[in-house]
């Protein structure tokens, strides 16, 4: 190679490499520049959520959590008690009453409804029902019925004089009354289920929808019956979605207000008090008993329960999910 091609290729060589320097100078300069941008980008889009979100849920429980420190008493207005609204919770044994009944409800009701709603799913996704995108809407129509509506239609058919068992006891001659206090709880529990096992059951067959083709045709090879392709490739996949709605369920369980506080009026004598659930024990306690501080302690520690049996379901569902 002469010396002037030389020198040519030494130039090229130099001008690349100062080229790249000058690139990868400029790199470092952008990417802080567009990071920094993109962060508060971000920060913009989920500014609004975050300011409604404080305001609607961060305030009122720090709110809850100050003014349950107090009392308002007759002489001396609202004064600081300290732990003395908790310290009356904990020996209140109507509040202890209405947590087991909300607990005995969880346990009954909450089985039964997920157990209904994996069966309609499981129906749904067999593709061997009439009629399928008709029977999934008319499932799911009762959840788009408000619960205080759904519950005077189920108060009306419940009625042992007026409604449709009462016809039915004038026609047989029974004495059948679902509305006494001994079967009003199971009677709720049919309302709660009726509304909400068509919304559980979009969850399952949602999971279910994800299941890739290829296992259903693996397993048709190998002769597997359905109940088998049920047991070994449905079943599993329905885990992670059952342990939403087990968690969902409970917490909606826990707040159980609407149906037993519509049906207090429709069912005779006193069969539903107002401490029957905690719910309507805090509401009654702070509009009726004029006892918000009271009502507000009764609301942090029902709050911290339902977390605590949340966190546990969880915690559960986590472990059947690695094994």
């Amino acid at each position: 190679m002469s010396g002037q091609a030389k020198l040519v290729a030494q130039g090229g060589l130099s001008i690349s490499r100062s080229a790249q320097r000058d690139a990868t100078k400029q790199a470092k300069v952008d990417v802080p520049l567009n990071a920094h941008r993109r962060d508060w980008r971000g920060w913009k889009f989920i500014g609004p959520f975050a300011a409604v979100f404080v305001l609607v849920f961060i305030v009122p429980v720090l709110y809850a959590i100050w003014i349950s420190f107090f009392q308002n008493r007759m002489i001396g207005g609202n004064r600081f008690v300290g732990l003395a609204n908790y310290q009356r919770l904990f020996a209140d044994g109507q509040f202890w009453s209405a947590v087991g009944r909300v607990a005995i409800f969880t346990v009954v009701q909450v089985p039964i409804m997920l157990f209904l709603a994996a069966a309609m799913a499981l129906a749904i996704d067999s593709m061997k029902l009439h009629g399928t995108k008709f029977f999934r809407i008319a499932t799911f129509l009762p959840y788009a019925v408000p619960a205080v509506v759904s519950t005077l239609i189920w108060g009306f058919v419940y009625g042992s004089k007026y409604g449709l068992v009462g016809s039915m006891n004038s026609w047989f001659g029974w004495q059948v009354d679902v509305l006494s206090p001994s079967v009003l709880l199971a009677s709720i529990g049919n309302i709660v289920t009726w509304g909400y096992t068509g919304y559980n059951m979009l969850i399952f067959y949602s999971s279910l929808s994800t299941i890739p083709h290829s296992l259903y045709e693996a397993a048709s090879i190998d002769g597997a019956s359905e109940w088998q392709v049920i047991k070994s490739i449905k079943l599993p996949e329905l885990r992670g979605s059952l342990a939403i709605t087990v968690i969902f369920s409970i917490i909606g369980s826990f707040q159980l207000f609407n149906e037993p506080s519509i049906l207090q009026n429709m069912v005779p004598g006193n069969a539903v008090t107002t401490y029957y659930t905690p719910n309507m024990y805090a509401y009654n306690l702070s509009f009726s008993g004029n006892q918000s501080n009271y009502a507000a302690a009764l609301a942090i520690v029902m709050a911290l329960i339902t977390m605590a049996v949340a966190y546990a379901v969880q915690l559960r569902g986590m472990k059947e999910q690695m094994k």
